[in-house]
């Protein structure tokens, strides 16, 4: 059948299992939206910001682990993608963005509302296109999404001139697999590779897996799980890697890095044998890599072959998918104990227990780490948060443990304030039968509240969270540590926020207390038909404890003031 290509478009994302997509009319796409009218099978989102769709996109993509899309005009529209975009390109998340251009005759010209947009966004894609023939139309996107999703997975845009949009030509759907030239993702390991990674782990004494995001994307959950009680062996979580095995797990150790459990960086520290499995061996995990884990052997399994030796050294580098290699690997461990080692990490968890600020007075004040702690226990550990970026973000981390994959959504490579609360509404619109809770500070809130607007035309019932103690608490807490206390611009002005939640017609509550907070996330639960707001006011000058210094030695953290550990307390 001929179509235009802005037919094209939409008959594309329906082979691609599309059914929901986030974008902002404008010009250069006009054609597109046009041309959607006839598409009624796929709903589109009218965002407030283009920054928005994105990380909609994003949320849904990782929510759901299916591609994300967003559409946006040319100029403005598209450039008001870039940081949703680098956000999902640190943190591997597939999207693929569409994006009007002015017509092919104009490009060059400086004409109105024109940017280079495959220019701006190269180094933050993992592969972009400019579209100038329709004929090409199809097998693009086919191969966009295709792109997206394989491999390491990331965006990828696709950018359509007007023209291109207007043109016609006989569609036929890319049926064919795709096959580009060097873009073969690996999937298993080599029988040499595993036998070189079975020597070391039936050597080690003190052996540790440090379980990043790429098990989570992977599904690789119930092969990370069986590899460790197999072998006995720890398992530390990144950021990201938390949901890859149950926090409750007795092998499990908890969070890594710069605002990680004090355990986990001993025993990184101290381990003979570092395992690393999806995971990057990013600056906030290592601290200073001269002296990072300097008395261990290191293995790395990685699918992206860019990561292998990139920050770290290893002794073997596996370039694979983690669930292939972990099935390749896990027949050939033998049962193994290492009960030595772990009444060592048994002594660092015990000291670390007793400094958790959960059990400890707080004089009346409501902290943030009893806000998500009770969050976790009056939603039972089962609900899916998504956090903007700071220290409720880390705190998250700490006071919420989660049992199941996909289950916390954050902003970890990039850090991106903003990106919490947009974020949670697409993971809801990609898992509407989920508790979804938008954890944000009052910083972050402030740069995309206007999502609000969004959430209640679509009626999707996102629970806010604003953990709000009126600075842009990370920022103030560096200054405090680092700049002589000088807390210049981070004391922070915000609206009242349940008056603004009123503005939009969404239901809110104010939490002054701790015993306000049960009755506020059962009222927040049984809402429904939109958003509900619930504004924590904490403390103001609370510290996220540990802290790793930047580029200080892993085990050099700054650890909460606390009692000197006794015997009859632990």
């Amino acid at each position: 059948m001929k179509l235009k290509g802005a037919e094209i478009i939409w008959e594309c994302l329906l082979r691609e299992g599309v059914n929901v997509v986030w974008g902002y009319p404008g010009g250069a796409i006009l054609p597109a939206y046009d041309a959607l009218t006839k598409y009624p099978q796929i709903h589109h989102v009218l965002v407030r910001h283009e920054q928005g769709a994105t990380h909609m996109a994003d949320g849904y993509a990782r929510a759901t682990g299916r591609v994300g899309v967003a559409v946006a005009t040319s100029g403005p529209g598209a450039t008001n993608l870039v940081t949703g975009i680098a956000t999902a390109m640190m943190d591997s998340s597939p999207m693929v963005c569409i994006t009007g251009q002015v017509p092919t005759a104009s490009i060059g010209t400086d004409a109105f509302q024109e940017t280079d947009v495959t220019g701006v966004t190269l180094p933050i894609t993992k592969h972009n296109y400019l579209v100038t023939d329709v004929e090409e139309l199809a097998y693009t996107i086919r191969e966009a999404f295709h792109i997206a999703r394989t491999g390491r997975p990331g965006p990828v845009l696709v950018d359509i001139p007007k023209d291109v949009q207007n043109a016609y030509c006989e569609f036929v759907y890319p049926e064919a697999e795709i096959v580009l030239p060097g873009y073969r993702p690996a999937k298993g390991a080599s029988e040499l590779e595993l036998k070189r990674a079975l020597s070391l782990i039936e050597a080690s004494k003190r052996p540790l897996i440090l379980a990043g995001h790429g098990i989570v994307m992977s599904g690789a959950n119930r092969e990370l799980q069986e590899l460790a009680e197999k072998a006995h062996i720890p398992i530390a979580l990144t950021l990201l890697g938390k949901g890859a095995i149950p926090e409750a797990h007795p092998l499990c150790l908890g969070m890594m890095g710069m605002h990680g459990e004090a355990t986990c960086n001993h025993a990184i520290q101290d381990a003979d044998l570092l395992i690393a499995l999806g995971m990057r061996f990013d600056d906030r995990v290592t601290g200073n890599l001269a002296t990072y884990a300097r008395k261990s052997h290191k293995i790395h399994v990685d699918i992206d072959p860019s990561e292998i030796n990139k920050n770290v050294e290893v002794d073997i580098g596996i370039v694979g998918d983690l669930r292939t290699v972990l099935a390749q690997l896990n027949p050939l461990v033998r049962r193994e104990r290492h009960d030595e080692w772990f009444e060592t990490i048994r002594s660092w968890q015990d000291d670390a227990r007793v400094r958790d600020i959960v059990h400890q007075e707080s004089d009346g004040k409501l902290l943030a780490a009893h806000v998500i702690h009770d969050l976790w226990r009056y939603t039972n550990g089962d609900a899916i948060t998504v956090t903007d970026v700071g220290q409720h973000q880390m705190w998250e981390a700490q006071y919420y443990p989660h049992t199941r994959p996909h289950t916390l959504i954050t902003s970890g490579g990039l850090g991106t304030m903003g990106f919490g609360f947009p974020a949670a509404v697409g993971a809801k619109m990609g898992r509407p039968e989920e508790n979804v809770w938008a954890i944000v500070g009052d910083g972050g809130f402030q740069m995309t509240m206007v999502e609000l607007a969004t959430a209640v035309q679509e009626k999707v019932h996102v629970n806010i969270a604003i953990i709000n103690n009126h600075y842009l608490g990370m920022v103030r807490q560096w200054q405090e540590f680092f700049y002589e206390e000088r807390y210049n611009q981070t004391p922070m002005f915000s609206p009242d926020f349940i008056k603004l939640a009123e503005a939009y017609g969404v239901p809110s509550l104010r939490v002054e207390r701790r015993d306000q907070i049960e009755g506020a996330v059962r009222e927040a639960e049984a809402h429904r038909g939109g958003p509900f707001l619930v504004e924590f006011v904490v403390e103001k000058h609370d510290i996220v404890y540990p802290m790793v210094p930047a580029g200080a030695d892993l085990h050099a953290m700054i650890r909460r003031p606390g009692p000197t550990v006794t015997p009859d307390m632990v």
